[in-house]
């Protein structure tokens, strides 16, 4: 099957400081992948790298068919691929409604595209703080919103930056649960979580990152059933 989104050889660094040395990466059309690794090891450099954000070095990005590695953040959004970024990021003083509206687009021509009423259909507790800032809500409201507005902008593929972070566990599960269900839709879906149980639970494959290189790549269910693997990459 063609990738949606390929990776050959990419390099990325943070001025003078190496930190991703030769990315080779495919997410499918329809899969949901995990990046795993210690922090530090190049995740959220990868990410990075393939939004536009801290751009590669050298190597070879595409989506879709199309090279990507040179566009700037907010052109590789309108190519389909939506960001949740770590720290969420939303924008504290429009409201609710006004964060999700704001980058809403159909540029795909999605036929069960994500409407507001769609987003707050999965996510009640937006729907019922509509008219409040971003910067009134609590952390895990915050979370739900960000997953929101890149629902909004109906991507091919949807990346998810460490989404559980610093959340109360009952709102992890929350999030858990949403995960589950845009799985249960088909969208692409790359994830990066600290909490490799859950997310080996919910995802086909796994990526594993050491000191900037992918050093495993296989089923995550397998990994799973790998204590020792676990211990050795992740140290747990």
């Amino acid at each position: 099957m063609t990738a949606l989104l390929s990776l050959r050889g990419v390099t990325a660094h943070y001025g003078a400081s190496q930190a991703l040395f030769g990315i080779d990466l495919d997410i499918a059309p329809g899969e949901f992948v995990t990046l795993l690794g210690r922090n530090g090891m190049g995740k959220s450099t990868t990410v990075k790298a393939v939004m536009g954000l801290n751009p590669a070095t050298r190597g070879a990005i595409s989506f879709d068919g199309a090279d990507i590695g040179r566009l700037p953040s907010y052109k590789v959004a309108q190519r389909g691929i939506g960001l949740v970024p770590e720290g969420r990021h939303v924008f504290p003083n429009l409201s609710v409604r006004e964060n999700l509206v704001a980058t809403a687009h159909n540029r795909q021509g999605v036929a069960h595209p994500w409407t507001l009423e769609r987003v707050y259909g999965l996510f009640p507790r937006l729907s019922e703080r509509a008219k409040h800032l971003g910067s009134h809500l609590s952390g895990g409201e915050q979370q739900m919103l960000a997953i929101g507005r890149a629902l909004m902008t109906n991507p091919d593929l949807l990346i998810l930056d460490e989404a559980t972070e610093g959340l109360a566990p009952l709102i992890v599960a929350e999030i858990w649960r949403i995960i589950r269900d845009i799985r249960a839709t088909g969208m692409s879906t790359l994830i990066v979580d600290r909490n490799y149980r859950a997310v080996l639970e919910h995802t086909d494959r796994c990526l594993v990152m050491e000191k900037g290189l992918i050093v495993q790549d296989g089923d995550s269910a397998s990994l799973a059933r790998q204590p020792e693997q676990l211990t050795r990459y992740l140290g747990v």
